[in-house]
């Protein structure tokens, strides 16, 4: 039995057609995500790694391949899967208890069932003390942090975070990097993480998958053997990411 949370990505392709030409975002992408597991994917602009979240969530129908989620295609939305934006796209005439409520409302659970997930989620995230606020009364932090929450109250068996925490300021992104953690840490739930900060993708996943453009396609797995909590100023660290830069062609970049 496929344990929950398991997913295979198996010759995965993605193309879109723009005034008449055909391009390929993805090409031949092949992956599994073990239960529990924490994924990092890295890329330039444009190498596919929103795309390939959004045929995950089951955004987009049309795509090659297969998408297996506990060993069942992917067939559209499920609050099995749950998705956290850059943006924390919550309703601003709502309060933060309504906000995460929200995903809630086409789940069959009883109301209190309902009642007791947004307190405990809210706890969770570390917002006890802000049901009653509003977006606007909440810093960039807090907002992304009830976005997380909001993400997990329906209990998915896998969260996806398509750049969670690239608008916000350096501090609090390092500080919600260890929220995240402990999150990660306290669910186990599977989360795949996209994101353009080569730190952040090392500092937080198990593994880090490193995609390149035209077509995107991962073209390197790097397995962390790194123990937590992990220091950034560790040698081995940075030599993960100056291995991961040179995959990116950062440096052939900034010499050019």
């Amino acid at each position: 039995m496929t344990e929950q949370g398991s997913l295979r990505l198996r010759h995965v392709g993605k193309q879109y057609q723009v005034k008449g030409r055909i391009f390929d975002v993805l090409h031949d992408v092949t992956l599994d995500a073990e239960p529990g597991s924490f994924i990092s994917l890295v890329g330039s602009s444009g190498c596919g790694k929103s795309t390939l979240l959004r045929l995950i969530v089951g955004l987009d129908p049309t795509y090659d391949g297969r998408i297996l989620l506990d060993g069942e295609p992917i067939r559209g939305t499920s609050l099995r899967r749950g998705i956290v934006f850059q943006d924390h796209r919550l309703l601003p005439w709502l309060t933060l208890s309504e906000n995460i409520g929200l995903s809630l409302a086409n789940v069959d659970w009883p109301q209190q069932r309902k009642r007791d997930a947004v307190r405990e989620h809210i706890e969770l995230v570390g917002l006890t003390g802000f049901e009653q606020a509003y977006p606007y009364q909440l810093s960039g932090g807090m907002a992304q942090r009830a976005a997380i929450a909001r993400g997990l109250v329906s209990e998915p068996e896998i969260l996806l975070l398509d750049e969670p925490l690239g608008a916000l300021d350096a501090l609090t992104r390092i500080r919600l990097q260890d929220e995240l953690l402990r999150i990660w840490q306290a669910r186990r739930v599977t989360m795949i993480l996209v994101t353009h900060d080569v730190e952040e993708a090392i500092y937080l996943g198990d593994r880090v998958l490193v995609m390149q453009p035209h077509p995107g396609r991962i073209t390197r797995e790097i397995v962390l053997a790194l123990p937590r909590p992990r220091d950034r100023a560790s040698q081995r660290f940075n030599e993960i990411r100056q291995q991961i830069l040179r995959d990116m062609g950062a440096f052939g970049a900034l010499a050019a």
